[in-house]
């Protein structure tokens, strides 16, 4: 038995645990398919992780690759003056009736590379995270997923937070008329809402998330 590698294994999970990160997400992350990760904790298969997925694992949760089941001569961890911050917020963006928003104050973060961000496409981006709640996005969102909002993209249509009064959605925009726009939600049992534009505050756009499976 290679103790190094079922150590891994646990230690993967914990990490993807504390994160709230699913493993089918995480294997997608690395360019594999969903079930990938999924068979090398549960199943042993494959063996070990290849280095460039060990690597980048290790760079999004800012651990030592060696946590990972790398040789300790193989051990990274970048300069933490390197690593970018997501602040978490304590708000949910509904994907059903309606979520109160409460004080934008950070309680937590998500630490991330330089290098991560940018291979997500995302650098540059003006990022806070949030949680989803409800069902009305499904099957893309599920209640419980946190999501990444790009404060930087707004008012272009694609899946986007929005503040109604006081209440914070999560839907897809669409311009269904001049002056007006529509909130559509991927779950069909949920009609669309149409709104005059000025109705709406276009918080930023869903560009990441993350969930557990």
């Amino acid at each position: 038995m290679d103790i190094r590698m079922t150590d891994a294994r646990e230690r993967l999970i914990e990490l993807a645990r504390e994160r709230g990160a699913s493993l089918a997400g995480l294997s997608q992350l690395i360019g594999r398919n969903p079930t990938y990760l999924q068979q090398f904790v549960r199943k042993g298969s494959p063996r070990k992780l290849e280095e460039e997925d060990r690597r980048t694992l290790a760079e999004f949760f800012g651990v030592a690759e060696s946590e990972l089941g790398a040789p300790a001569d193989k051990s990274y961890v970048g300069p933490l003056v390197d690593w970018v911050e997501v602040p978490r917020l304590s708000l949910d963006a509904s994907a059903g009736p309606g979520a109160l928003g409460a004080q934008e104050i950070p309680f937590d973060a998500f630490r991330f590379s330089p290098r991560w961000l940018r291979e997500m496409g995302l650098e540059g981006a003006d990022l806070t995270a949030i949680r989803v709640e409800g069902d009305s996005m499904e099957p893309l969102l599920r209640s419980g997923d946190e999501i990444f909002v790009d404060r930087n993209k707004r008012g272009h249509e694609g899946i986007h937070v929005v503040r109604i009064g006081d209440a914070l959605h999560v839907k897809q925009l669409q311009a269904s008329a001049p002056g007006r726009i529509a909130l559509i939600s991927l779950n069909k049992a949920y009609a669309p809402i149409d709104l005059a534009r000025e109705e709406v505050e276009v918080i930023g756009r869903v560009v990441w998330k993350g969930g557990r499976v």
